[in-house]
């Protein structure tokens, strides 16, 4: 009587134990590869599922993007600079089947393929392709992943560079570059500035020339400009050669006529007086 309850219990425990075996849970995001006695007998999709213990063996497999970092690499490029560089790259399984019978490990395996290619990519080019097409870099290094990767099953969807590393020496003198390329941009703009002024102020000249008025008016804008600021001295330009031949004339005439008013009664006698154009004899008074 008791061995008979001692094999009934152990029946239901192995029966407990086969059962749970038996039973798979697969999520949504996943699908089950199913090897009897180790030949492939097809996917189990998403759901409760059922195998036979011992005989069959359940593989998941996640078909989510897998997100996968590549380590910074030491790569000299093609103008012989060594830089270190880091990318991410995202994948994901779109035949399980391949994925599971083609390749042992095939995170492991996509993350070596891919600093290989990460390192072959890049030191076909020079340093400014680098640093300027990264772009075009990732579309190369993902259609490389994706051939090297159709046959496990696998689609790289996206590889991107994160960083690059430059040695010390290498970004000062990247620096010095762009320092004396913003010198010279700087240069031509000022130069282009002092063109472009000169040109205005020959049309201005050339419109004074004609309107002799507009000198003038000018002057006095300028004076009422400077009166704005209530200065105490104020130097004031004026046209030099003509400014000295009308004071020259002024003199003259202010000369002549106070020697011919101090004069006035004295007949006889002539008055001598001086001209911007030379000496002169002024007519003795009547």
């Amino acid at each position: 009587m008791i061995w008979t309850i001692v094999i009934s219990v152990i029946v239901v425990v192995l029966v407990i134990i086969l059962l749970a075996a038996s039973i798979k849970v697969v999520k949504q995001y996943e699908q089950g590869v199913v090897l009897r006695f180790g030949r492939l007998v097809g996917t189990r999709m998403p759901g409760l599922r059922f195998i036979i213990p011992i005989v069959d063996v359940m593989h998941k497999v996640s078909l989510r993007i897998v997100t996968m970092p590549i380590q910074s690499q030491g790569i000299i490029t093609r103008d012989n600079v060594s830089v270190g560089v880091s990318a991410v790259a995202y994948y994901r399984v779109v035949d399980p089947v391949k994925s599971v019978i083609a390749i042992e490990n095939v995170g492991a395996a996509i993350e070596q393929i891919a600093q290989t290619t990460l390192r072959k990519v890049v030191g076909q080019h020079a340093l400014d392709e680098t640093l300027a097409e990264t772009d075009i870099l990732n579309v190369n290094i993902r259609e490389i992943l994706d051939v090297q990767t159709v046959d496990w099953g696998v689609a790289v969807t996206l590889v991107e560079l994160k960083d690059i590393l430059l040695p010390d020496s290498m970004k000062r003198a990247m620096a010095k570059q762009a320092e004396a390329e913003r010198e010279k941009r700087a240069k031509i703009i000022a130069a282009e500035g002092e063109s472009l002024a000169a040109a205005a102020l020959g049309d201005a000249s050339d419109t004074m020339m004609a309107h002799p008025l507009a000198l003038q008016l000018r002057n006095l804008q300028t004076l009422v400009d400077i009166g704005v600021d209530k200065n105490t001295l104020v130097v004031f330009p004026a046209p030099l050669m003509s400014t000295i031949g009308e004071l020259g004339t002024f003199l003259a005439r202010e000369t002549a006529a106070s020697i011919e008013h101090a004069g006035g009664g004295t007949q006889g006698d002539a008055v001598v007086s001086t001209h911007p154009s030379g000496p002169h004899t002024v007519p003795e008074a009547v």
